[in-house]
């Protein structure tokens, strides 16, 4: 006699589900190496190459928030607020090892995304206002419209402070990404790259709505121009 065999993972239906819109992946990886380039150029002093970063940095920041409430689903921050409630809901979820089919971030994962918005956007504004006056005289385009001590004040946060949380922020991000690829089998970095990930077909309702790519054109256009304003009339 034949055994009525479990059912396994190999016989679960899978329904690829699009999670991530293009702008947002493109803002994740360009954000990437625009932080790298930074590092790299303020390190080396080659502060035009820093400047660029820094508009560009600037530039993807105003982009996300915006896109955050008129983007696709998952990408707005009304999706993924981590609220007391849904982090009480989730960690002990994830305690008693009961499945949490979250599309998106889940909530410990939005709680680091609000953290590394607040803390580089604070990173960028600083740098608007700082000033290097020791080795090489440069100073950001908004330094000249505050006093001298207030802008080497937030000059030392530009340099150190921010930038030390900035970088144990970003150390956390990769630990947690590698920590759900190895120990809990979810690869969170594909569909950052294919914007795709697969889920149980069962448990999969509605799918998430993806916003024109052309509103995302239009946005970046208009977050570009005022960027290049700001640092070429001001």
């Amino acid at each position: 006699m034949s055994k009525t065999r479990p059912p396994s993972d190999a016989m679960v239906a899978i329904r690829p589900v699009k999670v991530w819109d293009l702008p947002t992946r493109l803002f994740h990886w360009v954000l990437v190496l625009v932080i790298a380039v930074a590092w790299l150029s303020g390190d080396q002093g080659n502060f035009t190459v820093h400047f660029i970063a820094g508009q560009v940095a600037l530039g993807l920041l105003l982009f996300r928030l915006i896109w955050g409430f008129v983007g696709s689903d998952t990408a707005r921050f009304k999706a993924f607020v981590p609220t007391p409630a849904r982090l009480r809901d989730y960690v002990r979820a994830a305690g008693a090892g009961r499945s949490h089919l979250i599309v998106g971030h889940n909530p410990i994962g939005a709680a680091m995304v609000f953290a590394l918005l607040a803390v580089l956007g604070l990173q960028v504004l600083t740098g608007l206002f700082a000033s290097e006056n020791t080795w090489a005289f440069v100073s950001g385009p908004l330094a000249r419209f505050i006093g001298t001590d207030l802008s080497e004040t937030l000059t030392g946060f530009h340099k150190d402070w921010l930038f030390n949380i900035l970088l144990g922020l970003i150390a956390l991000h990769v630990l947690a990404a590698f920590f759900h690829l190895f120990v809990k089998k979810d690869n969170l970095i594909r569909p950052m790259v294919t914007g795709t990930k697969d889920y149980p077909a069962q448990e999969i309702g509605s799918v998430p709505r993806l916003a024109s790519i052309w509103v995302a054109l239009v946005l970046a256009l208009v977050v570009a121009t005022g960027v290049w304003a700001l640092f070429t009339l001001v």
